[in-house]
């Protein structure tokens, strides 16, 4: 029979009606059934010659309560797409219509895969292109179907994605839905123009670390460096800001570095030519931020040439330099790069920013001069003058710089040398040491964010200047200023570097307490001696003021509780600090004392986990402890098992004091071959 005898069979006024009128039961019916005879060629354009039956389908799409409906009349659309001529196709590509099939992506696996399948059958018109992106919410939902791995939508998802990709501003949308692909694929391929817009939409956008670190993984970084480097003053411009945007992501960093970035931007720097003056900064702040990572420590002649940069560049420019240079030096392997910078005049080019105005440029060039004088402290010191110390101590003492100023130029402070007479006087003179005691009293009860961890840090570092064991006269000036109460608390809430340094300063205090009971003899004979002061260590009348003792202070079971915890940092400080309390003439009351505060357990943690200097002194404490026979027995058992595999396995320094306390626990006999 012939074709158009079968089309004549089609009535589709009848269709037409039914899908307008029909309860969505019966549209479902005849939605299949417009299906069906699409599919068979026995339903096209010429058929629906006046072009309604399209337009109708639409209308009881967008109000379709039913998802089973919707998906119906949405397959039936599709068979009508197939072999529809333009005319039809068209009407379904209207902004309205494609509102309506948008809809269904956000909707069940069925419907959605439905609504994805009509929108690529669909894509072939450039107008769909364009208009699926202006839809409200349209390019989100293709992206989170694409990125959730749905089996039947994830691939359609991502061809679509794929097709929309031919229109920039849908690249744009894609990118700020977190899906990158073809916004690289352009930044790689794209006209010239279509990078910068790239670049431009990069440099704008708000980035989560994770995006930063997926652009740099899918290879945006190469590009952009690239537009740099070879670019006109747009492209230039543009790819510094994407740059910028992405440098703060470590991962990105290194990529940064490694791409041989920073000898151009080091070189835009030096530039004296005007039309490249507009991206100094960028570059100054990209430098700044790539400079977080070590890689930048293989640039060897990038910190001396940012260095030569600081007097020559606007305070804005400065800040990033001194920031970049901050970074650099306080990598943990910068040793080399900070004894570099000092050869270049680095700690003499920064003791003029300390009367700068501009805040943030002075604590930049504080925290330099800190990081600077880390191992160099001596150099410091001959370096700075009385009117630098002047200007420190009125920094502190200011009732307006913030935190950050009073942290930086007290960090200062803790590199000079503590065996500086002359330093030591004059901050004395200036009463350092008061001002210090009221800012950490201030800042130690509240909640300890890292720049104040970083003020007390400080404070710590500064006290053990008041505290050498040399200066019974300066010692006895800090304890009365209240520095001991201070000391301890920083024990139980410093960070693990203020407690080191807090258990360093009780340590040079409490070496002294033995002598000190020697010279305090009782004012008043006829009075018997107060039960309360009398010490159990140091066998004599003890108080925190006039014989500086630990016991007194309150200090053992922090200090122990230091050796109980993961870190390690502390170690060596709060065994110097123990150590004092088993000092020849005072050992066995110490022994005991130690012993109280659950020291012996610690102890023997710290010898089978620390540092070598801290095994060794852990043990040569744990020997004056067991010639205790009541610890011997107490402790031996478990002691024993420890020590004998130290002795066999670790380092042969430690094995002399092993064997002695082997021998007080009479087993050196049977183990003596470890020795």
């Amino acid at each position: 029979m012939p074709r158009t005898d079968r089309r004549a069979r089609v009535d589709v006024e009848d269709l037409l009606v039914r899908v307008k009128n029909g309860a969505e039961p019966e549209l479902g019916e005849v939605a299949r059934e417009v299906a069906a005879l699409a599919e068979q060629g026995r339903l096209g354009e010429d058929d629906d010659e006046d072009g309604l039956l399209v337009p109708a389908l639409l209308a009881r799409l967008a109000g379709a309560g039913n998802a089973e409906v919707r998906v119906l009349v949405m397959a039936a659309l599709r068979r009508l797409a197939g072999c529809a001529g333009g005319q039809s196709k068209e009407r379904m590509a209207s902004i309205e219509a494609l509102s309506s099939i948008v809809r269904s992506l956000s909707r069940d696996v069925d419907e959605r895969g439905e609504a994805l399948a009509l929108l690529l059958d669909l894509s072939d018109i450039p107008q769909v292109r364009h208009r699926i992106g202006r839809i409200k919410g349209s390019i989100v939902m293709l992206v989170t179907l694409r990125n959730a791995h749905e089996s039947g939508t994830h691939d359609d998802a991502e061809k679509l994605l794929h097709i929309l990709s031919s229109n920039p501003q849908n690249v744009l949308l894609m990118a700020e839905a977190g899906y990158f692909r073809p916004l690289i694929h352009y930044l790689k391929e794209g006209s010239d123009m279509n990078k910068i817009l790239m670049a431009t939409a990069i440099s704008k956008m708000f980035l989560s670390e994770q995006m930063k670190s997926s652009l740099g993984e899918d290879g945006a970084v190469e590009p952009l460096v690239e537009m740099f480097k070879s670019g006109n003053l747009e492209a230039k411009h543009s790819a510094l800001g994407a740059l910028r945007n992405l440098s703060s992501s470590l991962q990105n960093a290194e990529l940064l570095v490694n791409s041989g970035i920073t000898r151009s931007l080091l070189q835009l720097l030096c530039s004296v030519t005007s039309v490249l003056m507009t991206l100094r900064e960028p570059a100054s702040a990209i430098l700044a931020t790539i400079a977080q990572s070590d890689s930048i420590l293989l640039q060897r002649d990038a910190a001396p040439q940012m260095l030569s940069l600081l007097n020559l560049s606007c305070p804005v420019i400065q800040l990033h330099l001194l920031r970049a240079l901050n970074s650099i030096c306080g990598h943990t392997n910068a040793k080399r790069a900070r004894a570099k910078i000092r050869k270049n005049g680095g700690l003499q080019l920064l003791l003029p920013f300390l009367r700068e105005k501009n805040v943030g440029i002075k604590i930049a060039a504080l925290n330099l001069m800190f990081n600077l004088s880390k191992d160099a402290s001596q150099e410091l010191t001959e370096q700075i003058r009385e009117t630098h110390l002047d200007i420190l101590v009125k920094i502190i003492a200011s009732p307006t710089p913030g935190n950050d100023e009073k942290a930086a130029a007290i960090a200062v402070l803790s590199n000079l040398p503590v065996t500086d007479k002359n330093v030591t006087k004059f901050l004395t003179q200036a009463h350092l040491l008061p001002l210090l005691i009221s800012l950490l009293e201030a800042n130690i009860s509240t909640s300890l964010a890292p720049q104040k961890m970083w003020l007390l840090e400080g404070i710590a570092g500064v006290f053990t200047r008041f505290t050498v064991p040399w200066d019974k006269k300066l010692q006895s000036l800090a304890v009365g200023h209240g520095v001991v109460p201070c000391l301890v608390k920083l024990l139980s809430e410093g960070s693990v570097k203020a407690k080191s340094k807090s258990a360093t300063s009780l340590a040079q205090l409490s070496q002294n307490s033995v002598a000190s009971c020697k010279t305090k003899s009782p004012r008043w004979l006829c009075v018997p001696p107060s039960a309360e002061s009398y010490c159990i260590v140091h066998n004599c009348q003890c108080t925190v003021k006039s014989t500086f003792c630990l016991v007194k202070a309150g200090a053992v079971n922090p200090l122990v509780h230091i050796l109980e915890g993961e870190e390690r940092e502390a170690d060596g400080a709060v065994l110097e600090a123990l150590a004092t309390l088993v000092q020849d003439e005072i050992w066995e009351n110490g022994s005991n004392v130690i012993e109280k505060a659950s020291g012996v357990h610690a102890l023997l943690r710290v010898a089978e986990a620390g540092e070598l200097t801290s095994q060794d002194k852990a043990i040569w404490i744990l020997e004056r402890i067991f010639r205790i026979e009541a610890h011997r027995e107490r402790y031996g058992g478990i002691a024993q098992a420890l020590l004998i595999d130290l002795a066999q396995k670790g380092d042969p320094v430690l094995k002399p004091m092993i064997g002695k306390i082997l021998a007080h626990l009479e087993l050196l006999q049977t183990q003596s071959s470890y020795f």
